[in-house]
Formats: C-alpha cells, structure tokens, sequence
C-alpha cells in the first residue's frame, strides 16, 4: 500500500502537520514573522485542497516550539520499500524525525532505516525521477554521510543515486534544497530555476530527455520552483508567483493555486514541503 516511486505518479495518500502558532519563528528558525493566525487558516485552506484533488490527507498535529515541523518532507525520504528517517543539521529541527517515527508507526508504514552517526540530511534535498533513481542535493542540510548512508540503504533495490553539488548562495542559515531550484511536473517536464541549478544536474535531465520551464529571479524566492505535483500535469502552486503559473497554464499544466504568504513564503518552504507523501499510485 505504501511506496512512492517518483514525484509525479497520483498522489493518495500524504501525510501533513498543522503549524504550530507557539515559538520564535525568527530567531530560531529564521523566518519571517508570520500572522500566526493565517498559518492556521493557510494551511487548512491547503488541506482542503489537497482532500478536493483527491489524495487521502492524514494530519499529524502541531508540535509546539518546533515550528519548522510543518514542513513534513524534511525529516523522511518516502521509497517504494519504506520510509527512511533522516538526520537534520538544523538544530531547532533534530527533534522532528522521533516524532516523524511516531506518525508513521501510527499509520503503519514501513521503515526502511534511518540515519546515524556523522549523517545528516533533509529530504528537501531528493528528487525521485523513478523507482530506481534518485537524485539527491549535496549542500548544508545533507552532507556526504548521509548521501553514503541513503545510497547504501537503498543499493539493494538496484536503486541508482545520483548527488549534485549545490552552491553556496547565502550561506549556511538559509535554506537551498534540490527542490529549492528543481521541481518534476510530469514524467518528462520540470519547473528549474537555472542560476542556482547544478550544470551536471540540468545535463543529467536532459540526458533523460526531461525538459524544463524555467523560473525568474523573484518567483523563486516567493516559491515558484517548489511546486507540489498531484499527478503528471497537475500541480499545486503557491499564490504569487504569475509569470511561472503562465509558463505552466501555456504548456498545458493544470495549475491549482493555493495562498501560502505566511505557511509557505515566511518559512522559505513551498507546497511540497508542506506534504510527506506516503503513497503515489503507477
């Protein structure tokens, strides 16, 4: 029942967390203040939304204090064969993947593994293209233990793992994932944002005949190129961004808006950090 090969396939089941509105958004996890109350409204807005295209929408509640928690793809890589917990380098975030452990017990999913000793990683940083590749960020919040440690977990499948360097643009405190400047929207078609994309990385798609819509210098800060993908060609965009929604609507996308100036936007995560996905149907 539980498995996703890629990120495009149907999405059915997915698990989220409510945000919490208690803890300092700013000087621990580098927000921007939010309206806590909108995070609340956002989120059950993006919930409902989620349950109207169809997916079967499992809530975890809010863990006060973490306030990053609301961005559940972080503590876990979701595979056919099970989860996997990860290690966050995030200090304010390590607690997250004990209490991951916990929902996904809860529903009865599978646990593959989860990182030790050196490792760290943040599932931000992976981007299943299908059941047997991986691609995965090398950068501040997954360093090469944890590259090591997903790639041997995961060696057994016959699962191919393929890292990419990522820049350092702002440094250690900010947030830049692989799904920061990479997004699948179907089986061949990507959204990227080509200045901070990996030259290795866009050969490698293009090597696997995936082609690309590219994303201007704003929309990638108001998450233009974090877009959740419900089945191949549908997708879940974050409010804002116009010239992407364009881009994606032209070619065919059918393209669902949601508001997430202060869920998504304040927290530097878009609509697929916002979603563990547990089940996606091939």
């Amino acid at each position: 029942m539980w498995g996703t090969p890629d990120m495009v396939s149907k999405l059915e089941h997915v698990l989220v967390r409510r945000p919490t509105t208690v803890g300092n958004f700013v000087t621990d996890a580098q927000w921007r203040e939010p309206d806590r109350a909108a995070l609340v409204t956002e989120h059950c807005e993006f919930v409902d939304l989620l349950s109207m295209l169809g997916c079967i929408v499992h809530i975890a509640e809010a863990t006060d204090g973490l306030v990053d928690a609301v961005y559940m793809h972080d503590p876990m890589i979701m595979t056919p064969h099970g989860a996997i917990l990860l290690r966050m380098g995030k200090r304010i975030r390590q607690l997250e993947p004990a209490q991951m452990r916990k929902d996904l017990e809860r529903l009865g999913v599978p646990i593959l593994g989860e990182l030790g000793g050196s490792a760290i990683a943040d599932g931000g940083d992976k981007v299943w293209l299908d059941a047997k590749t991986m691609l995965i960020g090398h950068g501040y919040r997954t360093n090469n233990e944890g590259i090591a440690q997903i790639r041997s977990m995961l060696a057994p499948f016959g699962v191919e793992v393929h890292a990419f360097d990522l820049p350092h643009f702002q440094g250690p405190d900010a947030v830049l994932h692989l799904m920061s400047v990479l997004s699948p929207i179907a089986h061949d078609k990507a959204v990227v944002y080509e200045p901070l994309a990996p030259v290795r990385l866009l050969e490698f798609l293009k090597s696997r005949g995936i082609r690309w819509l590219t994303v201007n210098d704003t929309e990638v800060f108001t998450q233009g190129a974090n877009i959740l993908t419900i089945e191949p060609n549908v997708v879940v965009l974050s409010a804002g961004n116009p010239e992407i929604e364009g881009k994606l609507r032209e070619d065919g996308v059918n393209v669902h808006i949601f508001n997430g100036a202060n869920v998504a936007v304040k927290g530097d995560g878009g609509p697929t950090c916002l979603t563990a996905p547990l089940t996606r149907i091939y």
